[in-house]
C-alpha cells in the first residue's frame, strides 16, 4: 500500500521558524521518521511539499491510480483552500489532515478547516508526532480495507 505525504506552504522551513510553536525539527527528519514507519510496516512512501496551492492541487490528483491514500497538511491552505478541498474529495482516497500545532489554541481564523470534513480524520497538536499518528491511523485505515476486501472475496465464493 502506497500513502503520499503532501506538506503544504512554509513547512519546508520548519526548524528554522517559529520554534516555539513548530519546534525545532526539520522537514527532512520528519520524512526520515515517517519513512521509517512505512518501511518497518510494509507500506511504501512519497513526500511533496509545495507553498503553491495549485501544485498541491496536481498532486493530489496524480495521486488517483497510484496511491492508496494521503497524509496532508495543507499548512495555511486549511482555512482558505477550497481547490484542496475539491481535490481531496474527488480522488476519493482515504485522507488524514496534520497539524503539529493544535490549531484550535491558536488565532480565531485558524479554527475552521475547510479540509477536514472531506478527510477520514484530523490530527493537530501533538507536534511532529502528529504525523507518527498519522501514519498509524493510515496503516489501519489499511488495514481494514483489506480486511473488507477478503470478507467481500470470501462472500463471494
Amino acid at each position: 500500500m502506497k500513502v503520499v505525504v503532501i506538506q503544504g506552504p512554509n513547512l519546508n522551513m520548519l526548524g528554522l521558524r517559529e520554534q516555539n510553536i513548530y519546534g525545532p525539527m526539520k522537514l527532512e527528519e520528519i520524512h526520515a521518521q515517517m519513512k521509517a514507519f512505512a518501511e518497518q510496516n510494509g507500506m511504501e512512501i512519497e513526500f511533496f511539499q509545495s507553498n503553491l496551492e495549485g501544485e498541491i492541487v496536481d498532486k493530489i490528483q496524480e495521486c488517483l491510480g497510484d496511491a492508496n491514500g494521503i497524509i496532508i497538511n495543507p499548512a495555511a491552505y486549511t482555512h482558505t483552500s477550497i481547490a484542496i478541498r475539491d481535490a481531496i474529495a474527488a480522488v476519493q482516497l482515504p485522507t488524514i489532515e496534520v497539524h503539529i500545532s493544535n490549531i484550535y489554541r491558536r488565532e480565531e481564523f485558524r479554527h475552521k478547516s475547510l479540509i477536514a470534513p472531506v478527510c477520514a480524520g484530523q490530527i493537530s497538536g501533538f507536534g511532529p508526532f502528529s504525523y507518527h499518528l498519522a501514519m498509524v491511523a493510515m496503516l489501519q485505515i489499511f488495514n481494514e480495507m483489506k480486511a473488507l476486501q477478503e470478507a467481500q472475496k470470501q462472500q463471494q465464493a
